[in-house]
């Protein structure tokens, strides 16, 4: 058995995001074009495992992901080219940028001790054109020092109750976050997140209520922790702007 490790670039419009869904799903899987196109070189069915499980609409600059095929001879860089190749024939949105053999141990969801994801918010008057889809378009000015001062108040270990999804699966609401940083270039406003694990939803509900604090609303940090409660918190953000950036090992 050969160990493979990739890191995959895509677009997650148009897919149910990264996890393989039931029989008549709306649109592909990333999971699932990834693992077909394994198949089509290798004649194997390996299941796929990455870093983050990104919902539908959610993108990836850098995600790592990690598979099995027995009695393998191939090299990476064969591997790479082959998923490529029948990644296009596929007009799959994903890439493989890299890969390379690791470990029999290496997981690349298990073995990840840190995440990073960005979220991209449009903050002007005129709608999205070219960036439709890859970033959330708010028309209302923002108050970025209201938003970081908020920000602040997420830093550190909490219970995320009030930011994660009804249907999130973590056996556990406690959760650190080691940074927050949001980045304003007068257009585009960028929120950078860095953790070891996120909950269901975690950063869109982040990006929801702090854009919602931007907007004026009086949202508490400290009274929506307290509430444990998804009603205290603001709205989910929609995909579209979020991005899985990079995992650390």
């Amino acid at each position: 058995m050969t160990r493979y490790k990739i890191i995959l670039e895509y677009d997650g419009r148009n897919t149910v995001g990264w996890q393989v869904q039931g029989e008549g799903a709306s649109a592909p899987s990333v999971q699932g074009l990834v693992q077909y196109a394994i198949f089509q070189f290798s004649g194997q069915r390996a299941e796929v495992a990455a870093a983050g499980r990104t919902d539908a609409g959610v993108h990836a600059i850098a995600m790592p992901a990690s598979f099995d095929l027995e009695n393998s001879e191939h090299d990476a860089e064969t591997v790479m080219r082959a998923v490529n190749f029948y990644l296009r024939r596929m007009n799959a949105p994903a890439a493989v940028l890299s890969c390379e053999i690791v470990p029999d141990d290496f997981h690349a969801r298990f073995s990840c001790t840190q995440r990073h994801y960005k979220y991209i918010i449009l903050n002007r008057r005129a709608p999205a054109v070219l960036d439709a889809g890859r970033v959330w378009w708010v028309p209302r000015p923002l108050n970025i020092d209201a938003m970081r001062s908020a920000a602040a108040k997420l830093i550190g270990n909490h219970d995320w109750t009030s930011f994660r999804s009804s249907e999130c699966q973590s056996k556990s609401p406690i959760k650190t976050l080691d940074i927050i940083d949001i980045i304003d270039d007068g257009q585009y406003i960028t929120m950078n997140f860095s953790a070891r694990s996120f909950l269901h939803h975690q950063v869109r509900n982040m990006v929801g209520t702090l854009a919602e604090i931007g907007l004026g609303k009086p949202y508490d940090i400290d009274e929506i922790f307290a509430a444990k409660s998804r009603a205290a918190a603001g709205p989910t953000a929609p995909p579209d702007g979020l991005y899985f950036v990079s995992a650390e090992y």
